[in-house]
Formats: C-alpha cells, sequence, structure tokens
C-alpha cells in the first residue's frame, strides 16, 4: 500500500464529467492506497468528504461568483489559479512538517492547460491521463463559428505547451505523464518526457452479460449519447438519416447542449420526427436501457479527447461507428468499429450515412462486431485492469526514486 497524494481542482461523484472522473480515481485508489485528496468544494454541491469514504480529503470551498458562468467554469477553470496556490501551500507545509507522500497523481484537469501544484517538490509525479488540444478540421471552421467567445480560448493551448515555463516544467518534471489517446504524444513531442504511458480517464466497475441481438427485428435502432455541442458530431447523424430514408432505422439523441436547437431544427426542416427523437438530459442509471435497447451506436465527434462513452457502448455489445481521430477512435478496434475519415460536414453525413446502411443491411456483421466489441472492452476497459497497470507504475516510479535517493 503507498501514500498517495490525489490533486484534484473539482471532485464530485454526483456531477458528470472531469467531477465524476476524479470522485472515481479517488473511489478507485483508497480501495488498495492510503490516500489524500486535495481538491475545491464547488457551491451548492456535495463536499468530496461527505461522498468520499477511506480517502482523507483537504478540501477547500470554490471562490464566489465562479460558478455562474457553468460553460466557462468548465471550459476555462477560472478557480485554478486560487486552487494551484493554496494545494501548493499545504503540499510545502506538510512536507516541511515531515509528512512524506509515496507518490503525487494529478488525474485532472484532462486539458493540458494547467500546470501542477505538485511538481518539482520531490514527491515522484504522476500527471494524467490527460488529452485535448485537438483542432477543428478545417472544412467544419464555419460550422462552429457561433461558438461562444471564450471557446476559442482553447486555440492558445499549444502556444502554451511551447512557451509556458510553468506548464512545460510539470510535464517535463513529471515522472510520469498518462495520455488518454496516442495521439498525446504528439501533442507534448516539443516536451522531452521521462516516461509516457496510454490510458483512458476513467474505468468500468463491471460490464452487463453479453447481449445477443441475432433475433431482433427491424427497425434498427441507432444511438448516439453526448453532450449537444457542435464537435460530437449528433447535426451530422441528423443529415444521415436524411440519406437513408430507405432503410427501417431510427435514431435515438440522448444528452443536451447549445447544439439541440440546430437538430431540432434540422429534424423538423428534414421531416425526421418520426424517425429521430431527442431525449434531452437523462440520469447516469437511466442510461443502460438505451444502450440495451439499440442495435448500433454512433458517435462521429470529430474533436473528441477520451473515448469513454465509446467504451459505455462496446460494455452493450453494441458495434460502432465514429470518427478515426482523438479518443474515440484509440479506444475501439477495426473488429468492431467503422472509423471514418473526417474533412467537410457533407462528407461525414454521407460517410456515416454509408457506414449505417452497411450495417443495417447486415445483422451478421453488426453482430458479430457487438460481439468483438465487448470481447474488446472486457480486455481494456475494466477498473480491475487500470488499477493493476497503475500499481505497476507506483512501483516503478517509488523503486526508481529511492534508488536516486540512496545515491
Amino acid at each position: 500500500m503507498a501514500k498517495i497524494l490525489l490533486v484534484a481542482p473539482t471532485c464530485n461523484g454526483e456531477d458528470v464529467g472531469e467531477a465524476w472522473v476524479a470522485c472515481q480515481w479517488a473511489r478507485k485508489l483508497a480501495g488498495r492506497h492510503e490516500v489524500t485528496l486535495l481538491t475545491y468544494s464547488k457551491r451548492g454541491a456535495k463536499p468530496a468528504s461527505e461522498q468520499l469514504t477511506g480517502v482523507r480529503v483537504i478540501e477547500w470551498q470554490e471562490p464566489p461568483l465562479l460558478g455562474r458562468a457553468e460553460r466557462l467554469n468548465s471550459l476555462m477553470k477560472p478557480g485554478y489559479v486560487p486552487f494551484y496556490i493554496r494545494a501548493r501551500r499545504w503540499t510545502i507545509a506538510a512536507l516541511d512538517k515531515g509528512e512524506r507522500f509515496d507518490i503525487a497523481h494529478q488525474p485532472v484537469p484532462v486539458a493540458m492547460r494547467y500546470p501542477s501544484p505538485v511538481a518539482n517538490l520531490g514527491v515522484p509525479l504522476v500527471i494524467g491521463p490527460v488529452g485535448g488540444g485537438l483542432s477543428t478540421p478545417a472544412g467544419f471552421a464555419a460550422d462552429e463559428g457561433s461558438s461562444p467567445w471564450f471557446m476559442k480560448l482553447r486555440q492558445l493551448d499549444r502556444a502554451r505547451l511551447r512557451w509556458d515555463p510553468l506548464l512545460r516544467a510539470s510535464f517535463q518534471s513529471a515522472d510520469c505523464v498518462l495520455g488518454i489517446a496516442g495521439y498525446v504524444r504528439d501533442q507534448l513531442s516539443d516536451i522531452p518526457l521521462n516516461r509516457f504511458e496510454v490510458m483512458s480517464e476513467t474505468g468500468l466497475d463491471d460490464i452487463p452479460d453479453p447481449i445477443d441481438r441475432s433475433a431482433r427485428s427491424t427497425p434498427v435502432k441507432l444511438l448516439y449519447v453526448g453532450r449537444l455541442v457542435r464537435t460530437k458530431g449528433a447535426r451530422d447523424i441528423i443529415r444521415a438519416m436524411n440519406l437513408i430514408r430507405d432503410l427501417p432505422v431510427e435514431l435515438d439523441i440522448v444528452g443536451e447542449g447549445p447544439e439541440r436547437g440546430e437538430c431540432e431544427r434540422l429534424v423538423a426542416e428534414l421531416e425526421l420526427g418520426h424517425r429521430v427523437r431527442l431525449h434531452g438530459w437523462r440520469k447516469r442509471d437511466e442510461l443502460p436501457e438505451f444502450y440495451r435497447s439499440a442495435d448500433i451506436f454512433v458517435f462521429p465527434s470529430y474533436r473528441e479527447p477520451g473515448g469513454n462513452v465509446a467504451l459505455e457502448a462496446m460494455a452493450f455489445s453494441l458495434p460502432l461507428i465514429v470518427v478515426d481521430r482523438g479518443g474515440p477512435g484509440s479506444a475501439v478496434s477495426s473488429q468492431c468499429a467503422i472509423k471514418l475519415d473526417v474533412t467537410t460536414p457533407e462528407a461525414l453525413a454521407i460517410d456515416v450515412a454509408v457506414a449505417i446502411r452497411k450495417l443495417a443491411i447486415d445483422p451478421a456483421l453488426r453482430n458479430g462486431m457487438g460481439k468483438a466489441a465487448y470481447v474488446h472492452v472486457r480486455k481494456t476497459a475494466l477498473w480491475s485492469a487500470k488499477l493493476d497497470r497503475m500499481d505497476a507504475i507506483y512501483a516503478d516510479l517509488m523503486k526508481t526514486s529511492q534508488t536516486v535517493g540512496a545515491v
């Protein structure tokens, strides 16, 4: 058992996104190690100290007003600066008092724009899994013209990785950087890393029994699960549905976001209301029924950093249609998914339609790919396997640290 200093500015098992991811890391690691968590408590949310058992929680309340603009807060994390200062001061004080940690691990934020408050403090450091920084394909730039101004600040990420000394020092001094997909290595190619490993940002506790869909009849049910923002491709699936009117297929869209209005407009304009249903946001415990009822999972996100939603779909024995870029393309194999190139919205809609047609008219093919998806996710995505791998990485880093300290 190691003493782990876990750094997670947001940690809430009742939330979604990175807050939920961080809570999973805290819970899972606490089952094997002695964990001290440094985090913020979001105003109005249940504190991590009340959600986590077996974890020592050092928690500060998020500064006032930051929660007012939720999307801006989620993207840019203006509260990270005061968190960084508090976490670094606390760690330095704890070390000065004689407290020792075997490993410091910062799993969030996932975006590679935040320096670690525990870098260069003499504790072996793991950063990640990190990801993001993918650019928008040129053909899609016009479609994103209406995005909020602060979304454009993402364009500064690569410049910061190249020129921000504090950010570069965090990655360069880290004993191990975890990337959520192989493309992260390319994003960090300008920084000499001590060690790089590919690992998804979260995992699955378990997976249901395999689902045999061979006896199902039409219509073939397509499923999209995700936030409704332009980059995730729900609009492109709707356009694809217009190109396959001759097929007995239906589409369920589960998710909410600023793109919903455009999706609803497209459905009405193309007169697809009888074949496309927008269900809005659903609680996590409601999602399994959607996965079980589906026949094909369609998620043509062209700038998706991670592949969590693909893992969930594979756990329910679903064949997938994804863009071969970023996290989803890395999370799947060609045996269980049709992976698409991406150039323009028009081309993507056509490619999605062709992929849907290929699977819809061939039950044996989609059922075979669904079985392959189940095998693939069982081998790659369970928390038990991920924690075994983390234990091995921790052990290597602690051994190296002890060897260097003895010299």
